[in-house]
């Protein structure tokens, strides 16, 4: 269930749209993975892909071990601001790419060994400081949707079993698989019996082992016990640090996107135009796709007044979704997203030049609106030439 700090708020104070993360709900879900570090002595890290939001990060950095970068510019994020350790994994390096990480990385993994072997040398005169791996293929699918499976036919991700035979791991100390997208413990415990079938033997040379991330840990269903069962046994049985880089579990359920109804129209039904956009500001809702739960709202035909809810583009798909409301809806209303910290700051985009929302901060214990970020016609102009 999406938790709504929104009753807090005080909407007058609010400019829209704004992505607003409630720092006690995001403590919560930090104490919540601390709880699984304490208990099983895994190492759990950020994944930047999922919640870059760094103005936060000296919270999360009191309880987490790190981050997980899948670019350079990820890569110095998390040495610059979060300050722990930096486990950086691309699909392929480019030369001035593995540079720049090499220097700004703890843990590199590699995606195949065409690139294991091209980089060598400058792994090999790196050893004493970076500890590498290899990503591998368990051939093990788990993830709902086709679109987030990284094991699905055909993958460009990870290494299969059969491609390491008679190869070379010279200088490689760990092992990293993903298979979850927003999974239970279930999912998991399944996973690790098909890593085990397919690497067993090579996990016991190793020094650690990546669990990857989809872990939906701080969901109010997830079994926890079932979670630390499986790592502690894991580690009891190959003696290798375990790590988790759950980067939606994170921020999961802590932040909201405040938008404004601009105008209404009808088209056979009633259509709210928003000054928002599913297109710019939470693209997930037409790439996953997902229909993004509204505080006080319901499906359509729940209350008497249903609309259609519109973003501002020009993209005729730009459709957020149907819900219904108690009260009808007019402009200058608005309208709270729940849900919407994780894979949503990551993925804004200016597409039509439309602003990016503000992000801003509320302490519920003070009841305290921080914004920490405006954006303007700068952000817009200085990604083009």
């Amino acid at each position: 269930m999406e938790r709504d700090f929104s009753v807090k708020l005080d909407m007058g104070l609010v400019p829209t749209p704004c992505f607003i993360v409630s720092r006690e709900a995001l403590e919560e879900n930090l104490k919540i993975l601390n709880g699984v570090q304490k208990a099983t002595g895994c190492k759990i890290l950020l994944a930047l892909k999922g919640f870059s939001m760094f103005s936060v990060f000296p919270l999360a950095a009191a309880y987490l071990h790190g981050v997980c970068a899948s670019s350079p510019h990820e890569a110095r994020l998390g040495r610059e601001e979060f300050r722990r350790e930096v486990h950086s994994f691309a699909a392929a390096y480019s030369e001035s790419d593995f540079h720049e990480f090499l220097e700004l990385s703890d843990h590199i993994v590699f995606n195949s060994f065409s690139q294991y072997y091209h980089f060598k040398p400058l792994m090999m005169d790196n050893l004493d400081r970076v500890s590498f791996g290899l990503r591998v293929n368990p051939e093990h699918s788990e993830a709902p949707v086709p679109l987030y499976d990284p094991c699905a036919p055909r993958s460009r991700l990870g290494i299969r079993r059969s491609a390491f035979q008679g190869e070379d791991m010279e200088g490689i100390s760990g092992l990293h698989f993903h298979t979850l997208c927003e999974q239970n413990a279930d999912a998991l415990e399944r996973t690790v019996r098909a890593f085990e079938d397919k690497f067993g033997d090579l996990i016991l040379s190793m020094k650690w082992v990546n669990f990857g991330g989809g872990h939906h840990i701080t969901r109010e269903d997830y079994d926890i016990d079932l979670l630390c069962r499986i790592i502690h046994d894991f580690k009891q049985k190959y003696n290798v640090d375990v790590y988790l880089e759950p980067g939606e579990a994170v921020a999961l359920n802590t932040g909201v996107l405040v938008a404004s109804v601009l105008d209404i129209i009808n088209n056979d039904m009633d259509i709210a135009i928003m000054d928002t956009s599913a297109a710019a500001h939470m693209p997930d809702v037409l790439e996953m796709p997902y229909r993004p739960s509204i505080s006080g709202a319901g499906n359509p035909g729940d209350f008497p007044y249903t609309y259609r809810l519109g973003g501002i583009s020009c993209l005729a798909g730009d459709i957020i979704g149907d819900y219904s409301f108690p009260e009808p809806l007019k402009p200058g209303d608005k309208i709270v997203f729940l849900d919407m910290a994780h894979y949503t700051m990551v993925k804004t985009n200016t597409f039509n030049g439309i602003q990016l929302p503000s992000i801003a901060i509320f302490s519920e214990a003070d009841n305290e609106l921080t914004i920490v970020k405006r954006f303007g016609y700068g952000d817009f102009r200085s990604r083009l030439s």
